[in-house]
């Protein structure tokens, strides 16, 4: 039997990275090189038991970026720019990464992407954790890689954290504080990317050179309020909070967050219909939710 060939999987302990190798380690038609900065934490020793090649590398460190790359036949590459607030740094980064592919001749990238707003608007939106991903898209086009980008919906696993519904003033009833009126916003759950980058990957003629938009569904706020009071037995609902009173709330991100609801509301390139075809198993928003019951009703 011949080797498998070998995905090189960066953020390999995170939320995309983990679902990109938790499929491929189950499915066994590749080989797993799971990328992460620190190989003696928990989900790193878990990968390592499961099948994968643990490696350590830094996005700030080349040399670790190259060694984790060699002899790769492709890579799902993913960047944070949560992590550092930096588009610049985003950009600096994503654009190493995709220098490397190109120069060790990977046959398939899968990028985790995400629009160019500001050039998409003219320069009117600024959405920063949009724009570099759509620079480092733009960048790996330039340079002529094989390269598929998968752009994510709204993750449903933000409902159980930093857009979880808020006690309302009545004290009675929660809000669901998404500034986006009634205009539909495409979700999903992060844990559904795997799957459909496994596909992408068994498929590259299929999708190399293509950006796909990932959704599960496209629901109002409302609808997403609706479904949560229904699971949760609370009532949850959409105060209509207006994007002025929004982005100035006291949060890190404020800003940035309502930037990319008013992107959302110009109804983004998501393919519900490829992204079910690519993962079947694919959670539409209230099986979900169900499944996460006990995470979304903690401190509610």
């Amino acid at each position: 039997m011949s080797a498998r060939k070998i995905i090189t999987v960066f953020g390999a302990t995170g939320a995309q990275g983990g679902s990109v190798a938790s499929a491929l380690l189950k499915d066994r038609t590749f080989a797993v090189r799971a990328v992460t900065r620190d190989t003696s934490k928990p989900a790193a020793v878990k990968l390592k038991e499961a099948g994968a090649e643990v490696v350590s590398a830094d996005l700030e460190n080349e040399k670790s970026l190259e060694a984790a790359l060699s002899g790769a036949y492709g890579a799902f590459v993913v960047t944070n720019f949560w992590d550092h607030f930096s588009k610049e740094k985003e950009v600096k980064q994503g654009k190493v990464i995709a220098d490397l592919c190109k120069r060790l001749d990977l046959h398939h990238v899968v990028y985790s992407g995400l629009e160019n707003v500001n050039k998409l608007t003219g320069g009117k939106l600024d959405v920063q954790h949009f724009d570099g991903k759509g620079e480092v898209e733009e960048y790996f086009r330039a340079i002529s890689c094989s390269m598929t980008s998968v752009r994510l919906a709204f993750y449903f696993e933000n409902f159980l954290t930093n857009s979880k519904p808020q006690k309302s003033k009545d004290g009675a009833s929660y809000d669901l504080v998404i500034p986006m009126c009634d205009v539909p916003m495409d979700g999903i759950s992060v844990a559904d990317l795997g799957p459909a980058v496994l596909s992408i990957l068994k498929n590259p003629k299929d999708y190399i050179g293509k950006d796909i938009g990932l959704s599960a569904e496209k629901l109002t706020v409302t609808q997403y309020a609706q479904i949560m009071s229904k699971v949760s037995g609370k009532t949850i609902q959409d105060p209509k909070i207006p994007m002025e009173v929004y982005e100035k709330l006291p949060f890190p991100g404020a800003q940035e967050m309502a930037n990319m609801f008013k992107f959302y509301m110009m109804i983004p390139d998501r393919d519900e219909k490829l992204t079910h075809k690519l993962n079947p198993n694919t959670k539409r928003f209230q099986p979900w939710l169900e499944g996460e019951k006990e995470a979304f009703m903690k401190d509610l």
